[in-house]
């Protein structure tokens, strides 16, 4: 399985989810990538829904569809309202 973090040095919240991903990662054996965008044309031409955006295999599973693309830091759904990073139980159902 291949996993991508993308993210942009201004936003600290990509920090927390390579923290989830790098726990999971020995326990479910996946390899993680980085990706660091550097400017506006970058994202957009990515179409990067802000950081961190975690890529599954290419994919964004936590698209909703709509979102703009750009250097903006990301909010995620969990169950305990809005956050920076999707939750380690959200990221192990995924990654499992």
């Amino acid at each position: 399985m291949d996993v991508t973090l993308q993210y942009f040095d201004d936003c600290p919240n990509w920090q927390t989810a390579n923290e989830r991903l790098r726990a999971l990662a020995d326990e479910l054996d996946i390899h993680i990538t980085y990706h660091r965008v550097s400017s506006v044309e970058e994202a957009e031409e990515l179409a990067f829904r802000g950081s961190p955006t975690i890529l599954i295999d290419g994919r964004d599973p936590f698209a909703r569809g709509g979102e703009l693309s750009g250097l903006a830091c990301r909010v995620y759904p969990t169950p305990d309202g809005p956050a920076g990073s999707p939750t380690t139980e959200q990221l192990r159902a995924l990654l499992a």
